[in-house]
């Protein structure tokens, strides 16, 4: 999971009207007008607190006619609040097994010299792939595009894609095509 979007979870649900619209809703779904109602608060205030649930993306909305209900993305708000404590408490085992798996991918994937035989489809094992190609580069230093490329070409000769991806997968940030390794904490995960 990426660390902004668990940030912004956490930073959601740090409003108690929200906490109460949540455990309303834990009931099913309801209307903007029946939560104002059972929480004495008025509508725009409701409107402003659901669009903050919903841009978090554990509350979704559906149109009957001319009403719309909210209901839980029940699935979305179970893998928020797991996310932190497996972030945190990962057994040693799992990220052993995890490194073994890491290391399959990169063998099926990486020739004897290093590059890369294609860019694979699946997100799991792209993020291996990318993970694997920028552990050459630098932490806190800023490449001007030309060396990135340059860099890039090492692995594979279609280096605008695999830059693209990079960027993307947030392993990288751009500004003015000057390129620079984000911390490891915002890259892209395998969930």
């Amino acid at each position: 999971m990426q660390l902004n979007r668990l940030v912004n979870f956490h930073k959601t649900l740090g409003d108690p009207t929200r906490i109460r619209i949540l455990s309303l809703l834990a009931t099913g779904p309801l209307h903007g007008q029946a939560i104002a109602g059972k929480l004495g608060l008025k509508a725009p205030t409701i409107t402003h607190h659901m669009t903050k649930l919903r841009d978090t993306g554990i509350v979704y909305q559906r149109r009957d006619k001319n009403t719309i209900y909210y209901y839980i993305d029940e699935k979305k708000l179970r893998s928020y609040s797991e996310a932190l404590p497996k972030m945190l408490y990962q057994p040693e085992q799992d990220k052993e097994d995890d490194a073994l798996k890491a290391q399959a991918v990169v063998n099926n994937f990486i020739e004897a010299d290093g590059t890369l035989k294609h860019l694979p489809s699946q997100r799991k094992k792209k993020i291996i792939i990318l993970k694997h190609l920028i552990y050459g580069l630098e932490r806190g230093r800023k490449y001007p595009e030309k060396e990135i490329n340059a860099y890039i070409k090492r692995f594979h000769p279609d280096f605008a894609t695999i830059r693209r991806e990079l960027i993307i997968n947030h392993f990288m940030y751009r500004e003015n095509n000057i390129y620079e390794l984000n911390p490891e904490e915002m890259w892209a995960t395998i969930d």
